[in-house]
């Protein structure tokens, strides 16, 4: 019995370590059908990752520099940027700006003791506008001149040193007045007034006063104060009479004994 025992433990054990023997065999890699894979990049691909991480890195260097020389050359700062300065009262412009497109302002001044030049290639025009939109007033400065678009009110109008100056209207009339009086005057040269059609020196409560040394009025044209008078005598006339009709037109009469002027003289009846 016993002899049987030990028989029977004995086929367990060696059938148990022929079954994990067999177990083991077949767990071993066949290393004759097994396939070896890289793992990784190599060849060309890694080449070309290489090269694409450095261009990328030179890309962003360059970038950096070109951001901090532009930070550099407009001169940011927290304030603003070159020229321009955001102040709690608006914007402070210092030295010389460029605009390239149309500037929308409520006010524009220049420091204190310190003139304001606008300089355009061309036209410099300024507009003012009301709420609505719709344009008040124009002022166009070319190489003419100052062109406005509507009436201009102004305490002085005055001339560079050594230069003209000229007001003038091509195509409606030119209207100068004030509450207490417009005064012109032309203190080392000529005041000349001339028009296309009427001059009107009008005063409606006060006169009006010329005090000079000379007195000319040119161009007068000459009347007649008698139909009968020989023309001989009007050819060797040199001395004549200032005349002036109803309608307040002045005209030249041959001077006689006695005056001339009369008011149905060819003159008065034309005009």
């Amino acid at each position: 019995m016993d002899r049987s025992t030990n028989l029977d433990i004995e086929e367990l054990k060696m059938t148990r370590e022929q079954y994990i023997l067999a177990t083991q065999q077949n767990n071993l890699p066949r290393t004759e059908n097994a396939q070896l894979y890289p793992v990784g990049i190599y060849g060309w691909r890694k080449r070309c990752l290489y090269f694409f991480v450095l261009l990328l890195l030179v890309t962003m260097i360059v970038n950096l520099a070109m951001t901090i020389w532009i930070l550099k050359v407009m001169n940011f700062t927290v304030d603003g940027m070159g020229n321009l300065r955001v102040t709690k009262k608006g914007i402070r412009l210092e030295g010389i700006s460029e605009f390239l497109l149309p500037l929308y302002v409520k006010e524009i001044h220049s420091r204190k003791d310190s003139p304001l030049v606008l300089q355009s290639d061309r036209n410099v025009t300024v507009n003012a506008r009301n709420h609505m939109g719709q344009l008040t007033g124009q002022l166009t400065i070319g190489t003419e001149g100052a062109v406005f678009g509507h009436s201009v009110e102004t305490p002085h109008i005055r001339a560079e040193p050594s230069q003209d100056l000229r007001l003038e209207s091509p195509t409606r009339s030119l209207i100068m007045e004030a509450p207490r009086g417009v005064q012109v005057s032309a203190a080392a040269g000529d005041f000349k007034a001339t028009c296309r059609k009427e001059l009107h020196l009008q005063s409606t409560e006060g006169e009006i006063f010329l005090n000079a040394e000379t007195i000319r009025l040119g161009n007068l044209p000459t009347g007649s104060f008698s139909s009968s008078s020989p023309s001989s005598s009007s050819s060797r006339q040199t001395v004549y009479e200032l005349c002036v009709c109803p309608s307040g037109k002045l005209y030249l009469s041959p001077a006689g004994v006695g005056s001339t002027c009369q008011s149905s003289s060819n003159i008065c009846l034309w005009s």
